[in-house]
């Protein structure tokens, strides 16, 4: 057992460990154990299934994926994500683990392995990714029906948000207790949240992270969003991280600023004379390249392209542009010394550690490639036609189809991640909706 490890549960006098991985959809599966069993084992087992498991918990045939048998895999714990879960009554911690098979390969499937092999790929050119999210999520009022809209959550003022609230201080403030509580949670589960903006919608609000590298910011994200939903529901409200909850309303994303370090710990984006470098425009032309072939892994659900659509805060294309929020990978405003590529395609529903592996990804192939982006755009890009897939069973086959990207991402993992999408697509597939009994049923 690690010994930095065995030190903290010591130090906060921990009772019990929540022993985590998060599975395809970015939901946390494990076990919670005692801290003398947890001490004494090292390690916990459990299927290699779990990973497979859809948002709705079921699971596509997972022979082909893990064998016939349904065999455990072992989940050894990152001692680097040790953490006081805030919340609790009693001192508890939560440890997320790393999945490895039985003869301590990483298991292909785990969302962070998937991640440690694009960042592999950096590695051995002595390059550095690194990676800044900005999460999106509304605030809703409680309720119990599915089949009813969401509502905006009523503030201090009794009254619920109406129009437009795009940066007001006073939106945030009618959620004080709920942000001065989320604030102490992050704080105490080292987070490392800097800035806090009201974004265009009735309870939607922006949360930004400092920079650092992938794997510990998609680790952040992840306990993030437990944190957030932990702290709506003391506070009598729902927080959600749909891509789409309110028709009519702007959606919800994950941008992902990134950059990449040299072996001298210099912007490789950057030349000496502060000019964008090759590196730069080759990411580019990577991202441009590959976003659409990964969409699954950016828009994952149903739900998500609906987030994706013309004049509503969200890209449908992959031009680029300095300081264009109409395109899909946006330049900021920045020095050399921090010149950066924001990829504004991700929703806020997607596993942070497969969309930052996804865009990592298109970036490397583009470096690869010596791919060159096109022309950037100076004016809106709110015309140009879908670059994009318009639905999920595009996406996925888009997805399975690219070679390059299967070769980077690994061929089981993808045909596996394929699987769990379409059995959620499918499984969607089958639900009549509102619209349809609305305007169907006695007119056609």
């Amino acid at each position: 057992m690690d010994t930095p490890l065995e030190d903290f549960l010591t130090r906060h006098r921990i009772h019990e460990i929540e022993c985590v991985i998060p599975d395809m959809t970015g939901i946390a599966r494990g076990k919670i154990l005692p801290r003398d069993l947890f001490l004494a084992s090292g390690e916990m087992r459990i299927p290699k299934s779990v990973l497979l498991n859809t948002v709705n918990g079921h699971q596509p045939d997972n022979g082909p994926f893990v064998g016939d048998t349904d065999p455990d895999m072992v989940c050894r714990p990152d001692g680097a994500t040790v953490r006081m879960v805030p919340w609790a009554a009693e001192p508890v911690a939560v440890v997320i683990h790393d999945c490895e098979e039985w003869d301590g390969r990483p298991v292909g499937l785990s969302p962070r392995a998937v991640l440690r092999r694009v960042l592999a790929l950096y590695e051995r050119q002595g390059w550095k990714p690194i990676v800044a999210p900005e999460m999106e999520f509304y605030l809703v009022a409680r309720q119990q029906n599915p089949h009813e809209p969401l509502q905006p959550p009523l503030g201090r003022t009794g009254k619920p948000e109406v129009g437009r609230q795009s940066y007001s201080i006073d939106a945030v403030n009618d959620f004080d207790p709920f942000f001065m509580e989320l604030s102490t949670f992050c704080a105490q589960h080292r987070l490392g949240v800097e800035t806090l903006i009201h974004e265009a919608g009735p309870g939607q609000m922006e949360i930004n992270f400092t920079h650092g590298e992938p794997l510990e910011l998609a680790d952040r994200v992840f306990l993030f969003k437990r944190a957030v939903r932990e702290t709506a529901l003391r506070h009598g409200v729902f927080a959600t991280f749909m891509a789409k909850p309110m028709e009519g309303e702007p959606g919800s994303a994950m941008h992902i600023h990134q950059s990449v370090l040299g072996p001298d710990g210099q912007n490789l984006f950057s030349r000496p004379d502060g000019s964008a470098s090759e590196h730069f425009h080759h990411f580019i032309g990577g991202l441009q390249a590959y976003i659409p072939q990964v969409m699954p892994m950016f828009a994952p659900y149903v739900n998500s392209y609906r987030r994706l659509a013309p004049y509503m805060s969200a890209p449908i294309n992959v031009r680029w542009g300095h300081d264009n929020r109409t395109c899909g990978i946006r330049v900021p405003k920045s020095g050399p010394a921090n010149r950066r590529v924001e990829n504004r395609v991700p929703g806020v529903d997607a596993n942070p550690y497969l969309a930052m592996a996804a865009t990592l990804a298109c970036g490397w192939l583009g470096l690869q490639g010596g791919l060159q982006p096109s022309e950037p755009t100076v004016d809106s890009a709110w015309n140009v036609n879908h670059e994009l897939p318009r639905h999920l069973e595009d996406a996925i086959e888009a997805m399975r189809a690219c070679a390059p990207m299967r070769e980077v991402l690994g061929e089981s993992f993808v045909d596996a991640f394929c699987a769990v999408k379409e059995l959620e697509y499918a499984t969607y597939n089958r639900v009549i909706s509102s619209w349809e009994r609305e305007h169907l049923l006695l007119l056609v």
